[in-house]
């Protein structure tokens, strides 16, 4: 958020939530990191950003608002353009009987801002303070309008391209305008809809158009396959790919540049039965990495992680399948180690998210970089932490192992269904067992839910269906169903015009953290090492499973029961 730092430290200071010296420490790190502080600060768990924002609006006079909770007239939002709202951070959501505006701001003292707003409203201001969440709520209610203009962007652009096609002028180097705004619109269209993937998938009949949200598909728009090549053309051209090649997969990536905002975007193309697919993935250079509390994980199992980040040796491994977070969450872990005593290396494919301390290598098979090999180069680098993007292979196994007994505390993923699962299968590539054993401090297995969308939540009581599937379930797992009450409230969103009428907002993962004890490393060396009876020993150490994770969750109101069946039983 935009406040004075210092105007922080005496708010915090004052009310003795934070002691001078502690705030200057986190003052420098944030700096280090090119971070805001009060995140900062957040991160670290010294503050809630809730509690900040009560006292700082006490402090500046000023009321806290939640933009979520209101009913906010459509015109009287689109008096100010979402590019002007987004960069002056400042939503209007009402209108007094007296004629003054209602605006939400990041920061109720920008006299600049206040004194251009009320030139462009032609009226007086009453400034309020808005969350970062608040603002984004905000902004998120012109996304229907946004959709619908997109959509008749991306139809004109289609009809143009269709008639430069039936007059012969429509060439497969894409060099036509219709053909670069209709590829412009798509890419606008999925960066506005927070879509994490394009895909353009050709059909018999036609070009299916589709986002993934929040880890859904939604189908965007269906084009005439007259433009396809045209449209793949010009997607080449930007990933500086082959376009005389139709045969053979090509890899790429390039960077789109909309309004403020740069988006890096990897490129996939592979040749299917009726002509090319193209997959999108959209990466925002404005993502930061997140708390752990922020990631979804609860109190008990943070303090697990924590105590496995403040060792100087061993492994920390995060495990999950495609899109399940994993790479968000190594990176998050990364931002709580990034500190100015230590040499953090990086062997990545691709590098997702740039962090600055952070010295980060991009797998180039091309150029003779692999796991393997970039690791060998990396610990050459007197590096103390050492993150490899994933190990798949028994040689970036052995490397990754040895490097993690002889002094480096060492962060990785793998593809395994649960945690207790790693242990096998870095056995499979041939890491001895006793070796498994002394280096694994903490294993992280994830997947991602949907979260309810706050503003448009309800509670209700689940079918005793529901309540049966969810005791079944836990038997199936062999854990204790004690919780699970019939007549329990549970919840749900209604859905609304902000979230697209899902009921959801956003992501959070549920998690199952086994935190490696002296009990558990016994029976991993054990010769007749057994995957149930290490999950029965996990389970008694304290780990809770995924699907007890995301009953916990349930149970807040933080995401659904439909939403943990559907991402545990993927």
């Amino acid at each position: 958020m935009i406040i004075a730092t210092q105007k922080l430290k005496e708010i915090l200071t004052r009310e003795g939530i934070i002691a001078s010296d502690t705030f200057d420490a986190v003052t420098q790190e944030a700096a280090r990191k090119q971070q805001d502080v009060l995140d900062t600060l957040v991160a670290d768990g010294l503050v809630t950003k809730d509690y900040v924002l009560s006292l700082l609006a006490r402090s500046l006079g000023v009321t806290r608002v939640h933009i979520g909770s209101l009913q906010i007239d459509e015109t009287l939002l689109h008096q100010i353009p979402k590019e002007m709202a987004m960069q002056k951070r400042a939503i209007v959501f009402g209108k007094q009987d007296d004629g003054r505006f209602k605006v939400a701001m990041e920061d109720p003292t920008d006299l600049n801002t206040i004194e251009f707003l009320a030139v462009k409203l032609g009226g007086v201001i009453e400034p309020f303070l808005a969350s970062d969440e608040d603002l984004q709520y905000g902004f998120s209610l012109y996304e229907k309008k946004l959709t619908q203009d997109f959509k008749s962007a991306i139809e004109k652009s289609i009809d143009e391209s269709l008639n430069l096609k039936a007059r012969g002028a429509l060439k497969e180097d894409a060099p036509d305008i219709p053909i670069v705004a209709l590829v412009d619109n798509i890419l606008a269209s999925g960066i506005a809809s927070r879509a994490s993937d394009i895909h353009f998938e050709v059909l018999e009949d036609g070009v299916l158009v589709r986002e993934r949200i929040d880890g859904i598909l939604h189908e965007i728009i269906r084009m005439p396959k007259e433009i396809h090549a045209a449209v793949v053309a010009r997607l080449k051209i930007l990933s500086n790919l082959r376009v005389d090649e139709h045969t053979h997969p090509q890899d790429g990536r390039f960077r789109h540049v909309i309004g403020d905002a740069q988006i890096d975007i990897r490129v996939s193309i592979i040749p299917t039965f009726y002509g090319e697919k193209v997959e999108l993935r959209l990466f925002s250079g404005a993502e930061k990495p997140l708390s752990l509390q922020d990631l979804g994980l609860f109190e008990d199992d943070t303090q697990h992680i924590t105590e496995a980040l403040k060792k100087s040796y061993g492994m920390v491994m995060v495990c999950g399948p495609t899109g399940s977070g994993k790479s968000t969450t190594l990176y998050s872990f990364m931002n709580i180690l990034n500190r100015p005593d230590v040499n953090i290396v990086t062997i990545e494919d691709p590098v997702e998210y740039h962090m600055r301390y952070v010295n980060q290598m991009q797998v180039n098979v091309a150029a003779g970089i692999t796991f393997a090999s970039g690791l060998r180069a990396l610990l050459r680098q007197d590096p103390n932490i050492i993150m490899v993007g994933e190990i798949r292979d028994q040689e970036t196994a052995d490397i990754s192992v040895q490097a993690a007994l002889t002094g480096h505390l060492l962060l990785s993923s793998v593809h395994t269904n649960d945690a207790a699962t790693v242990v096998p299968r870095l056995v499979d590539m041939g890491v001895p067992a006793f070796l498994v054993s002394a280096v694994l401090n903490d294993i992280v297995a994830q997947r991602l839910v949907r979260k309810i969308h706050l503003e448009c939540i309800e509670s209700y009581t689940p079918a005793p269906s529901e309540v049966e599937a969810v005791r079944e379930t836990l038997h199936m797992l062999h854990v204790s169903d004690d919780r699970v009450r019939t007549g329990a409230q549970w919840y749900r969103g209604k859905g609304c015009d902000a979230c697209g009428h899902t009921g959801y907002l956003g992501r959070m993962g549920i998690f199952e953290v086994l935190h490696i004890t002296d009990r558990l490393r016994k029976l991993i060396m054990d010769e007749g090492f057994s995957l149930d009876v290490f999950r029965a020993a996990a389970r008694e150490e304290g780990m809770h499973t995924m699907f007890e994770d995301g009953m916990r969750k349930v149970e807040r109101g933080l995401t659904t029961i439909e939403e943990v069946f559907r991402v545990i039983r993927e």
